[in-house]
């Protein structure tokens, strides 16, 4: 298992001084990819395979909405491998050792010069540190749209700031963008997101949300006639 210590700082907080989603996602980005650090046989293997790990889903469950200077303590571990996904579980505890958030993620292994899915070999596979699956709710990675028709939202345009060193939108900015459309009084307390297509810079990322009784919202982001991302929120 590997960790990383957080404070919640200014930066980091809405305007109820609460750790905003976006931010905490982020902190779960940076903890997962450091990861790699403690694994020296797969990070030689996927440098020398010229590779890379997309995040193709995660599910969040919001337990507690750490507030302003809240100590924090984040892990990722790795619970299944498989020769061409990672299964990961990333969870932010408080300093009582509570969790605030606890999530499930799968990566898909690609090849950086082609974009496709690669296969890690089996030597790889078996040097991994596998932990136990942590307690948690796991749903299905797939999003189903709803049958009836969403409301069609303004356009968005992806800019400089989206684009991460993969040279796409990082995973965090789909949601940041996805949660500006939510109703203003809409608390998420349960999130699942579909990577399906990376937007690029200059790509225009077209919205419908679906609103279901008031609680759940899905929201599509589609490049042209092909759906980049979906977001569940409940």
């Amino acid at each position: 298992m590997f960790s990383l210590k957080y404070k919640v700082t200014t930066s980091a907080c809405d305007f109820k001084g609460q750790l905003k989603l976006f931010s905490a996602l982020q902190m779960m980005q940076d903890c997962s990819e450091m990861w790699i650090d403690k694994e020296p046989g797969v990070k030689q293997f996927f440098e020398e395979q010229n590779m890379t790990q997309l995040l193709a889903t995660r599910q969040v469950e919001v337990v507690r909405i750490p507030h302003f200077k809240e100590e924090l303590t984040v892990t990722t571990s790795v619970y299944e491998m498989k020769p061409m996904f990672g299964f990961r579980n990333t969870f932010i505890y408080d300093a009582s050792g509570k969790p605030c958030y606890k999530t499930w993620s799968m990566g898909a292994f690609v090849d950086k010069s082609v974009g496709k899915l690669k296969r890690v070999d089996d030597a790889t596979i078996a040097s991994m540190t596998l932990e136990p699956k942590l307690e948690m709710n796991y749903g299905d990675r797939r999003i189903k749209l709803p049958e009836e028709k969403g409301e069609v939202l303004e356009d968005i345009r992806v800019m400089r700031s989206d684009i991460d060193y993969n040279h796409h939108v990082n995973n965090a900015n789909y949601i940041r963008m996805a949660m500006e459309l939510l109703p203003y009084d809409f608390e998420v307390r349960n999130m699942r997101v579909e990577y399906r297509i990376a937007a690029k810079l200059g790509d225009i990322l077209s919205p419908t949300i679906y609103s279901i009784s008031g609680k759940t919202y899905i929201i599509s982001l589609s490049i042209g006639n092909d759906v980049s991302t979906i977001i569940e929120f409940k």
